[in-house]
C-alpha cells in the first residue's frame, strides 16, 4: 500500500520545460532515462546526450529521468537539458510538470525500526526524500574522504556531498529510500533484520564492499513510477522507451514497449532488454535516439 504524503515543492526544482512541437498522439513516445551509467558517467552528462534530449522534446516526445537518486540529489549539471518530469527514488516519487503523481515514504514505525537496525549495524547511510537527503555529519565527512573520485575532477562526489543535509538526529525524518555506504555487516543482513516490508540491492560502486547498498520498500520499483506517468499521460505501454544499465532498471525495461540496456551493464538488465546501446562514455544515447527515430 502506498503511504500518501502531502506533496512539497523543492526549493530549487529541476528544470522542467514545455515541449515545443507536439507530435501526433499515435507517434508520440515517452522516453525514460536512468541517470548513472546511462545518461551520465560519474555525474557528467555528455553534451551529445543533452542535445539528443532537447531534439527529442522538440520533435514532440516526452523525456523523463528515471533514477534511483531522489530529486534532491539531481544537480543542475544533470538536469540542465530540461525534462518533462522525473521518476526518482527508484519509483518512490513521480512528477510530470508541476503535478506530483507519487510520493511514497516509509511508514513511521518501519522508519523507526530501520534506524534502529542501521545503528546496530554501524552503518553510514543516507535517508533519501524527494526534496531533501539527510545524513549524520560523520557520514557526510566519511563520504567526502572515501568515495571514489571519478568524473571531471570528482564532480559526482562533490555534487552528492554538497546536496546532503547534515542532521544529528534523524528521528522523524521522512524518507523513501536508504542508501548505505558502509556497515559492519552485509547490507542484505540489515534488510533482513528490518523485515519483509523492505528489499535491497547491492551498491553499484564495487569499491564500497558488502555493507553498501540500497534499502527500499519492497513494493516500490521504477516501473511503478513509470506506470503512474503513463497512466497520467494517457499513453500505452507500447509508446514507452526506457534506457537503463542497472539491477534497479530491470522492471522498467520489462515494462517498456522498448527496453534498451546499456552495453556492459548488469546481466539482469541485458537479459530483459529488447536492444542495447553504448554507454555514456561513447555518447550511446545519441546514436540510439537517432536509430529509434526520436530526433524528428
Amino acid at each position: 500500500m502506498f503511504v500518501p504524503v502531502a506533496p512539497m515543492r523543492p526549493s530549487t526544482p529541476p528544470r522542467v520545460r514545455g515541449v515545443t512541437s507536439p507530435a501526433p498522439a499515435s507517434s508520440r513516445r515517452a522516453i525514460f532515462l536512468d541517470v548513472d551509467g546511462t545518461y551520465a558517467h560519474h555525474g557528467v552528462v555528455p553534451e551529445a546526450h543533452a542535445d539528443a534530449v532537447r531534439a527529442a522534446r522538440a520533435a514532440g516526445h516526452l523525456v523523463l529521468l528515471c533514477t534511483g537518486r531522489p530529486v534532491s540529489l539531481l544537480p543542475e549539471r544533470i538536469t540542465a537539458a530540461g525534462f518533462d518530469g522525473y521518476v526518482a527514488g527508484a519509483g518512490a516519487y513521480a512528477i510530470v510538470g508541476e503535478r506530483v503523481l507519487l510520493d511514497t515514504r516509509f511508514p513511521a514505525a518501519l522508519a523507526a525500526r530501520s534506524l534502529d537496525e542501521l545503528a546496530a549495524a554501524g552503518a553510514l547511510f543516507l535517508l533519501e526524500g524527494p526534496h531533501a537527503t539527510h545524513a549524520h555529519p560523520a557520514t557526510v565527512d566519511a563520504m567526502a574522504a572515501h568515495l571514489p573520485q571519478r568524473g571531471e575532477q570528482g564532480a559526482g562526489r562533490r555534487d552528492l556531498t554538497a546536496a546532503i543535509t547534515r542532521t544529528e538526529d534523524l528521528t522523524g525524518v521522512p524518507f523513501g529510500k536508504i542508501t548505505t555506504f558502509h556497515a559492519d555487516v552485509p547490507v542484505h543482513a540489515i534488510a533482513e533484520a528490518i523485515g519483509p516490508e523492505v528489499a535491497v540491492i547491492p551498491s553499484s560502486i564495487p569499491d564500497l564492499g558488502p555493507g553498501a547498498g540500497e534499502i527500499f520498500l519492497a513494493h516500490v520499483h521504477k516501473a511503478v513510477g513509470v506506470a503512474a506517468v503513463v497512466e497520467h499521460l494517457g499513453l500505452a505501454r507500447e509508446q514507452v522507451i526506457a534506457f537503463g544499465d542497472g539491477l534497479n532498471d530491470v522492471e522498467m525495461l520489462q515494462y517498456a514497449g522498448t527496453g534498451v540496456a546499456i552495453e556492459g551493464g548488469d546481466d539482469a538488465a541485458l537479459a530483459v532488454a529488447d536492444r542495447t546501446a553504448a554507454g555514456p562514455r561513447e555518447a550511446g544515447l545519441a546514436r540510439a535516439f537517432a536509430e529509434l527515430g526520436l530526433l524528428g
